[in-house]
């Protein structure tokens, strides 16, 4: 039957939990969508036939069918546990836990979390602070068990994440829960400021400096994990980031291989550090810390070989690969174990896109690790627009086998390729010559690609705020072939009969690293890399070198230029290795590089947004392996979502790579680039217009006397109903006995604890004195006024009780009402006076620092600390923005947008926070200058009434009788193009 091709495999909106899903068949992917959630699950891969023969050589069973599906019910069940938590608002977390979740969830955020990232915070936190408490201590039984089997002395707790869908983030999410709430309570033992993050190799390693709070692109800030004002608790931590290959003991004397033979003698090498050594060198920077925190990024390379596990027969480069894995993952779980014995490890979150055994460590290939607790699946990611969609051959006209040739060309033109090690040609001259294949699939792709360059080319805009140049990459098997095909791309050296050369220049125009006249590029447009050499932080071979003399010496050049700078002090595997990491990074010596040959994989962590085109030129046994290399090229360019709140579909040409996931319409639209953002920040040398203001939770008023008494009214009622909460639940299965669960351990909770606990919170909450003491000598006549509350106003109704006011939602609007009845019975003045963040009560226009696509208005340097108003449409933000310019009156001003200054307000009962448009400082003629909060009155919904009111008559009165914030008044304005006569005639009018 026909393949299903699906034109757009976006369903989902990626900042929510995903509600649809494609269905599998046991025919492979349909275009029917269910309406749920996918389940987590697996792919079980067909092992392969033991007949020999070309049948069986060419046998590669690789699609996804329903039948080969096998559900991940371990996971699943956390995810439900994880989701009802989650709809009952958090229960059982600490204070800084809560902040922290409201702080990523909040919906005004510019930069929005994806629900993923938060989803795997979530369950961290849950398994953290929650699960043991009610009920779920089977999900830490079960993960210690399954460690018992494969790590027995390690704790590991492992997040499956599609490449692209943000780890990075996780990491710093999971890192500053730990460290606030270590800070907020330095006894709490779950909790831990010190950790160890380790990754497969350099690349990786540099490029998650992000996590150090002191590093200038930090996520903590760049992403919005954390406002500024909690960066300094954050700086306490002790944050160490290294590749695993530190693990291996080191050389303590420089030795000749004979002296260490003899002095080892068959016992353990005194020559080389101890295990003990070894972690005091790795973890020196930790001080004395203890059981510490380890971050296992890519952690599918960490694991123990299975003793007496099953064993499979490899031979040739797939043995001398699968050894070489078994002896870096036994490097990299052995120094965890030696962390572990001599500082204390409390628990390793491992992160990987793809958490499974690999071929010859005596699991199953392609096994998931058991201790995996969240599963975002690159198929989740791809139906919430989170990566590029991976685009592979569907069909084509060669009519040979059931592949079209391009999906799986290796089984094509392996047996016409140099192999390994072998002087197969002359490397200093033979004309490069591929097989016919494999020079059709390199135009095809190309001629697509082609298509993307010229698009950017015309995008000067974009161009012009640093968008580089979409790049090609090709994954080659050996050195001999990445040669080849290098030379066959970019260019080659032919010997004349003279003995002179001369530039033949390469057969893609675009990717030459030659100009018209025959001479090398100053800059090139393709370079040559050796991925695993560049990682491990060892030499480059000689062989390879060699090949990229040319490149080296011309990126040589371009760094002394550029910089100013001598190279000789860099290595050329630093050179190289910089190159590779800021491919498509503007400004960097990789940003002009369009076409990328490898050997082998490029490497996990390689992060170039702008990659476009995928060309495989090495076998493929599996799909795991599969969804590396084409991990490679699944970041999108920008994340802006459309106006239905999803993302629109970008794309990623894969070529012989025979991946099979969703087979979409590889049509030839040309690519549309995407809207390019503009950055908003405050500027340091505007520092003298920055504007601060108070941060406010609510309102309390200071009462003349502290008798209290209470007035209840109709408004001082409360009912309590099952339609709120339900106190009884049956369960029951399909066959046998049902089980009834209640809220009795609620009830039988004495009644006397709920007027306690009403008191107590009333108190809190609005009964503090300026410095934010409490009063506890109130707390005798609160408890009298809460038991008369009860008694009188409180209703219950069927199978309810009075306990159900111990639920925080409930008993926060007990109090409320309790509060509220204090203030009616009180004659003579009331003073209003604000109730102030905890902890950080005071903002600033000096942390703004976000990207938008929204229209923009750059503002006067004399007159505003950022650089930049956003506006929601094409003219009145403009317009007020240049009216206050253009005012004398006005000292300094900003938009408020992204800046944290929001006034709360109740609007039909419910706690809401309104944003106002404008604070402008303005010189009124008195001794202080004046904060003028401006609402520009556009169309009149039914909330406004109430956000006006407050603003006027709670919160400005409020922060005035404070006395600590300086003066403020509120205004309205209906017409920007009249704004300086109205903002002068309210001067006028006396504030």
């Amino acid at each position: 039957m026909p393949p299903v091709v699906i034109e757009n495999p976006i369903l989902n909106s990626p900042f929510e939990e995903p509600k649809c899903h494609w269905r599998f068949s046991d025919d492979g992917i349909t275009d029917d969508i269910v309406e749920s959630r996918r389940v987590s699950s697996y792919f079980i891969p067909i092992a392969k036939p033991k007949k020999k023969g070309k049948a069986a050589q060419l046998a590669f069973d690789t699609e996804w069918t329903r039948d080969r599906i096998e559900e991940n019910v371990f996971i699943n069940r956390i995810r439900s546990r994880v989701s009802l938590w989650r709809k009952g608002n958090y229960e059982g977390i600490t204070k800084t836990t809560r902040r922290l979740l409201e702080y990523w969830k909040n919906p005004e955020r510019e930069r929005k979390l994806f629900f993923c990232q938060i989803e795997a915070a979530e369950t961290a936190i849950y398994l953290t602070e929650v699960a043991n408490k009610y009920g779920d201590s089977w999900i830490e039984n079960s993960i210690r068990q399954f460690n018992e089997d494969a790590n027995p002395e390690l704790y590991r707790i492992a997040f499956k994440m599609a490449t692209g869908s943000g780890k990075t983030v996780v990491m710093a999410m999971i890192i500053a829960w730990h460290v606030l709430n270590k800070q907020a309570n330095a006894q709490d033992a779950r909790f831990s400021d010190a950790f160890l993050i380790v990754t497969p190799g350099i690349t990786i390693r540099d490029r998650l400096r992000v996590l150090l709070p002191n590093d200038p692109q930090n996520y903590y800030r760049q992403r919005d994990i954390l406002p500024t004002e909690w960066m300094e608790d954050l700086g306490k931590a002790k944050i160490i980031i290294t590749n695993f290959h530190a693990f291996k003991p080191r050389e303590l004397v420089s030795a000749g291989k004979l002296t260490k033979d003899i002095l080892a003698n068959g016992q353990n090498n005194s020559l080389t550090e101890t295990p003990d050594q070894m972690v005091r060198r790795v973890c020196r920077e930790l001080g004395n810390k203890k059981n510490i925190i380890v971050i296992s990024d890519e952690a599918h390379h960490c694991y123990r070989r299975r003793v007496g596990g099953e064993e499979i027969k490899l031979v040739g480069d797939e043995r001398k690969e699968a050894e070489k894995r078994e002896e870096e993952a036994r490097v990299w779980i052995s120094g965890l174990e030696a962390v572990k014995k001599k500082i204390g490890i409390k628990a390793i979150y491992d992160l990987s896109a793809t958490p499974f055994f690999l071929r010859g460590s005596g699991y199953p290939e392609a096994t998931l690790f058991p201790w995996v607790v969240s599963d975002f699946s690159l198929i989740d990611a791809i139906e919430c627009g989170i990566v590029k969609v991976p685009r592979v051959p569907v069909a084509d006209d060669s009519m040979r086998g059931e592949l079209p040739t391009y999906r799986n060309i290796w089984i094509h033109i392996r047996d016409h390729l140099p192999k390994k090690g072998r002087g197969t040609r002359d490397e200093s001259g033979g004309e490069p010559k591929l097989p016919k294949e494999l020079e059709g699939a390199l135009y095809s792709l190309y001629g697509n690609y082609e298509k993307y360059y010229r698009q950017w080319e015309k995008n000067t805009e974009a161009r012009a705020k640093g968008l580089t140049p979409p790049v090609f990459i090709v994954v080659c098997n050996n050195t001999n072939v990445s040669k080849l095909v290098y030379d066959w791309i970019s260019g080659w050296e032919k010997k004349l009969p003279d003995d002179s050369n001369t530039v033949v220049p390469g057969n893609l125009p675009v990717f030459r690293n030659s100009d018209d006249s025959g001479n090398w590029l100053s800059v090139p447009n393709t370079i040559l890399i050796d991925s695993e050499q560049l990682e491990s932080g060892e030499a480059m071979s000689k062989e390879f070198k060699k090949m990229a003399a040319l490149a080296i010496e011309e990126f040589k050049n371009e760094y002394r230029i550029r910089w100013g700078r001598d190279p000789s002090k860099l290595t050329d595997e630093d050179l190289l290795r910089e190159v590779m990491n800021t491919v498509g990074k503007p400004g960097k010596l990789g940003e002009n590089v369009r076409c990328v040959v490898s050997v082998s994989m490029l490497t996990e962590g390689w992060d170039a947004n702008t990659v476009t085109h995928i060309m495989g030129v090495r076998a493929f046994g599996t799909q795991l392996l599969c969804e590396q290399v084409v991990g490679r090229g699944l970041r999108r360019v920008g994340y802006i979502p459309n106006e239905s709140g999803f993302f629109d579909p970008q794309y990623a040409e894969v070529y012989g790579v025979p991946f099979s996931f969703i087979p979409c319409s590889g049509s030839a639209i040309d690519p549309k680039p995407g809207p390019m953002p503009t950055r908003v920040r405050a500027l340091e040398e505007r520092i003298a217009c920055e504007i601060t203001f108070p941060r406010l939770i609510g309102y309390r008023y200071d009462l003349p006397r502290e008798r209290l008494t209470a007035n209840f009214t109709q408004d001082s009622k409360m009912s309590l109903s099952t339609a709120d909460i339900p106190t009884k639940t049956e369960n029951a299965p399909i066959v046998g006995e049902p089980s009834l669960h209640t809220l009795y351990s609620l009830k039988n909770r004495r009644e006397q604890e709920v007027a306690f606990r009403l008191a107590k919170l009333t108190l809190d909450k609005y009964f503090r004195d300026d410095d934010g003491n409490d009063k506890p000598w109130l707390f005798p006549q609160m408890v009298g006024i809460a038991r008369h509350w009860l008694r009188e106003c409180v209703t219950l109704k069927d199978n309810t009780f009075p306990q159900l006011l111990l639920l925080i939602e409930f008993a926060h609007d007990a109090a409320d009402r309790i509060y509220k009845a204090i203030i009616a019975s009180q004659d003579g003045p009331k003073y209003l006076k604000p109730i102030l963040r905890p902890y950080d009560y005071t903002g600033s226009t000096r942390y703004v620092d976000f990207d938008t696509t929204r229209p923009v208005y750059p503002t006067s340097p004399n007159k505003c600390h950022i650089s930049h108003v956003v506006a929601d449409t094409e003219s009145w933000e403009q317009k007020m923005a240049q009216v206050l310019e253009e005012m004398g009156e006005v000292v300094c001003y900003v938009k408020n947008h992204n800046l944290g200054f929001t006034i709360p307000y109740t609007f039909e009962g419910e706690d809401r926070n309104y944003i106002p448009d404008f604070i402008v400082r303005l010189n009124d003629g008195k001794e202080d200058l004046l904060n003028l909060i401006i609402e520009v009155t556009g169309e009149k919904k039914k909330d406004k009434a109430a956000k006006v009111s407050t603003a006027r008559n709670l919160w400005v009165p409020a922060v005035n009788n404070h006395g600590g914030f300086g003066r403020w008044a509120f205004i309205e304005i209906a017409d920007p193009w009249d704004a300086k006569n109205t903002i002068r005639a309210f001067l006028k009018g006396g504030v």
